[in-house]
Formats: structure tokens, C-alpha cells, sequence
């Protein structure tokens, strides 16, 4: 659409951070679905399969096929990859509490039902998670379009 070089920087550096944060929501959604969806979505919210799938599944592969073939290679480490997206992942559990105290409750079922130990493990795994899928997509990336 456009052949901007400062668009396409910024749309890269946004990459780094939304693809992964989408293949982990992605996941997540897709496990917790698995077991019990009412985990995730109260039965009178839930959607069809297509709104569904648009949702929790099309950014995700949008966002990994944008970074496969027309994106130049990530150049975030590893640590700082387990830095972010665990500071990202307790950001967020800062704001599930916070809507917690001004709705009255989780924005989510599963927040309700776990303890509070089990929410730091939820949110540490979930770090660890799109680090690794960072990792991944890196590893596809560069057998995929060589070793750049």
C-alpha cells in the first residue's frame, strides 16, 4: 500500500511484540478451550465458531505469516525476550486485579477460580511461553528463509 520506510520500521518493531503476544493468546485460548471453555467465556457469551476463530486464531496466523515472509529477521535476544514478556504478563495481572476492584469481578472465569498462587504460576508460565514462541518463530523464521 504504501512504500514508506519509517511505516515499515514501526511495523516491524510492533512485530516483535504482537506476534507473539497473539501465538500466546492463541495458545492459551485454544488450551483453556480444550479443557472447558467456560473457562474463558461464560456460556451466555459464547460465540460461533467463526467469530471465534477470527478472534483467537486469524491474528495469530495473519501476524506469523507478515513476520515468515515479508518481515526482516527479530534481533531480540533471549533474555530480553523473558524479560519483556514477563514483566508483560505481571502488567496484565495488575490490570486483571484492577478490574476485579473496580467491577466486582474477573474479566475472565479461570481468574475467579484460581488462587492467588496458582495466578502467579498461570502468569509466569504464560511469560515463559511467549518467550518461547519468540523463540519459535525465530527458529522458523531462519529455516524458513535461510540462515539470515
Amino acid at each position: 500500500m504504501t512504500s514508506s520506510r519509517t511505516l515499515f520500521r514501526y511495523k516491524n518493531a510492533f512485530s516483535v511484540i504482537a506476534t507473539p503476544l497473539e501465538v500466546l493468546i492463541s495458545t492459551l485460548y485454544g488450551g483453556l478451550v480444550s479443557v472447558d471453555k467456560e473457562l474463558v467465556v461464560p456460556k451466555e457469551f459464547q460465540l460461533g465458531l467463526l467469530p471465534d476463530i477470527s478472534f483467537h486464531a486469524i491474528p495469530a496466523v495473519v501476524l506469523t505469516i507478515d513476520y515468515l515472509l515479508f518481515s526482516p529477521p527479530w534481533t531480540i535476544s533471549f533474555r530480553q525476550e523473558l524479560t519483556f514478556s514477563t514483566a508483560l504478563a505481571f502488567a496484565y495481572w495488575f490490570w486483571v486485579e484492577q478490574c476485579y476492584r473496580h467491577n466486582g469481578w474477573y474479566p475472565y472465569p479461570i481468574f475467579e477460580a484460581l488462587t492467588t498462587p496458582w495466578r502467579i504460576l498461570l502468569f509466569t508460565f504464560s511469560g515463559a511461553l511467549m518467550a518461547g514462541s519468540t523463540e519459535a518463530l525465530k527458529l522458523v523464521y531462519k529455516g524458513l528463509n535461510g540462515g539470515v
